[in-house]
C-alpha cells in the first residue's frame, strides 16, 4: 500500500467549496493568515457556482457582513472562482455547503453530495501528487455521514485508499451570523480526523487562523455529534420557555416577570421566549432524530421541543388577534398588521428558515391585510425565496391594529413610544416578541 506524506503547509493549495456564511470567512481568514508568513507560497482559492455572490467577493463587498475586511479582493494569494478547472490541484479541500432538511424534516445532502463529487471529480483530474489529500468538512451531519456517505464517494471515484492516499476531517462550523463579539477566530473550534497524523495537520491548519481554544476529538463521529448536540440544547431550552409562555398567558401570568424572578437564583439559565428558525437551531435536531430513528429509537424530548418551537409563529399570530378581538367591539373593516423584522436573528440580514414567514403566512389566513418591513433583510431576496414583499419604513400607513415586533434589532430596541404610537390607533396591540420594549398598557410581552 502508498503511503503518501501529507502536503507542506506553507506550499500548497487549499480550495474552500461554498462561499456563504461559514465559507467565505474561512477562505479570507486562511488567505490573510498565509499572507503574514514571507516564506509561505500556499495559495486560496474560494469555488461556489453562485457568480452572483463571487463577483461581490471578487469586489471586496461581503452582503452577508460577515467579513470586515473591505480590502480581501486585494490579497495575492486568493482567488474567487466557479470554474472547476481552477481548484485542480488542491492539496486540502475544506467543503463548507449548506445541509437543510426536506419538507418533512428528512435530512437533504444534496449539496453535500454535489460538493463531495466535485472535489473527487478534481482529484481524479488533478496532476499525480506527491502528497496526501486531505478533505475537510464542516458541514452539519447526524454521527457517521462523513464516513457513511461523502467517504465512499471519495474513494469510489478517486481509487484512492484511507490514511494512505487521501484522508478526512471534521471541523463542524459554529458560525454566528450577525454577532460581531464571537467572529471566527474568537469562537472555539473542534477538530477530529480519521487518523492521528491528520488530526495533526488539522490542529495546525486551523491554528493559523483561530485565537480561541482548538480542541481535538477522538473521532468524526463525535465530532459530529457535539455539532448537533450543541443546538439541540439550545433548542430544547427556549422550548421550554416557549411552552411557559403558553401557560403563563392562559394563566394571566407576565412570562417575562416570572423569568426575571426565576432567574434571582444563582442556578438559573435565562433563556426568551420566541421564534427559533435559523440553519442551525432550527434544522440541526432533526439530523440526530433521523439517525435515531434509522437505529431503533425514538427520541421523544427532542422532537416535543421542536413541535413546539415550530408552532410558535401560528400561536403569537393566533393570540394577537384574539386579544386585540377582545377590545375591538365590531370589526368594519380587515384587519392590519404591521411585523417589524423577517430575518430569522437580529441585526443580519440571514432569512434562512425565518418563522416570520409563517406569521406572516397565519395572519393572512385570518384575512388581514399584513405589511412587514426590515431594515437589515433584502427585499429583492425575500420576495423570490417567499413571494413577500417587504415594505420600507417610510411606506408603512398609520392605524395598524396589530404591530408584530418580530425580531430584535437594535434598530427597534428603546425606541419612545411616541414613535410606535404613530402606527396605532386606539385599539391597536403592539405584540413585543423578544421583550426588547418599555412595559405600556398598548404592549403584550410574550
Amino acid at each position: 500500500m502508498i503511503f503518501k506524506p501529507l502536503p507542506n503547509l506553507f506550499n500548497c493549495k487549499i480550495t474552500v467549496v461554498g462561499q456563504g456564511y461559514v465559507g467565505a470567512p474561512l477562505t479570507v481568514s486562511f488567505a490573510e493568515s498565509f499572507l503574514k508568513y514571507k516564506e509561505s507560497k500556499t495559495n486560496i482559492v474560494g469555488f461556489d457556482n453562485f457568480e452572483k455572490r463571487l463577483d461581490q467577493l471578487k469586489d471586496g463587498k461581503d452582503c452577508t457582513k460577515e467579513l470586515k475586511n473591505k480590502r480581501f479582493n486585494k490579497f495575492k494569494n486568493l482567488n474567487f472562482t466557479s470554474n472547476f478547472l481552477e481548484i485542480n490541484d488542491s492539496d486540502i479541500y475544506i467543503i463548507a455547503v449548506p445541509t437543510p432538511v426536506d419538507n418533512c424534516n428528512k435530512p437533504d445532502f444534496i449539496y453535500l453530495k454535489e460538493a463531495t463529487n466535485l472535489v473527487a471529480d478534481s482529484i481524479t483530474s488533478s496532476k499525480d501528487s506527491d502528497n496526501r489529500k486531505i478533505i475537510i468538512f464542516e458541514s452539519t451531519v447526524y454521527p457517521g455521514a462523513s464516513e457513511e456517505i461523502c467517504l465512499p464517494i471519495l474513494e469510489t471515484k478517486t481509487g484512492m485508499k484511507l490514511n494512505s492516499e487521501l484522508s478526512i476531517g471534521y471541523s463542524p462550523e459554529r458560525v454566528n451570523p450577525g454577532d460581531n463579539n464571537h467572529r471566527l477566530k474568537d469562537i472555539n473550534k473542534l477538530v477530529s480526523a480519521s487518523d492521528k497524523q491528520t488530526l495533526d495537520f488539522i490542529y495546525e491548519l486551523y491554528s493559523l487562523i483561530i485565537e480561541a481554544e482548538i480542541y481535538k476529538v477522538s473521532s468524526i463521529r463525535v465530532a459530529e455529534a457535539a455539532k448537533v448536540v450543541e443546538n439541540i440544547q439550545r433548542d430544547l431550552n427556549i422550548a421550554l420557555v416557549n411552552e411557559l409562555a403558553i401557560i403563563f398567558e392562559r394563566l394571566n401570568i407576565s412570562t417575562t416577570e416570572v423569568l426575571n424572578a426565576a432567574a434571582s437564583k444563582w442556578n438559573f439559565v435565562k433563556y426568551q421566549p420566541g421564534l427559533v428558525g435559523g440553519h442551525c437551531i432550527g434544522v440541526d435536531p432533526y439530523y440526530l432524530t433521523y439517525k435515531s430513528e434509522v437505529v431503533g429509537y425514538h427520541p421523544e424530548v427532542i422532537l416535543a421541543g421542536r413541535r413546539i418551537n415550530d408552532s410558535m409563529s401560528e400561536w403569537i399570530a393566533t393570540t394577537s388577534i384574539k386579544k386585540y378581538l377582545k377590545n375591538k367591539k365590531r370589526l368594519s373593516n380587515k384587519i392590519k398588521v404591521l411585523i417589524m423584522g423577517f430575518t430569522y436573528k437580529s441585526n443580519c440580514p440571514d432569512i434562512r428558515n425565518t418563522k416570520v414567514k409563517d406569521m406572516y403566512k397565519t395572519f393572512l389566513e385570518f384575512g388581514c391585510d399584513v405589511h412587514v418591513v426590515d431594515p437589515y433583510a433584502d427585499s429583492n431576496e425575500v420576495l423570490e425565496r417567499y413571494d413577500i414583499k417587504l415594505f420600507r419604513e417610510e411606506e408603512i400607513i398609520s392605524n395598524y391594529d396589530i404591530v408584530v415586533v418580530a425580531v430584535a434589532h437594535n434598530d427597534y430596541k428603546n425606541r419612545p413610544f411616541t414613535f410606535w404610537e404613530t402606527f396605532l390607533n386606539k385599539n391597536s396591540l403592539v405584540v413585543d416578541v423578544k421583550g426588547i420594549l418599555k412595559d405600556h398598557p398598548f404592549i403584550w410581552k410574550l
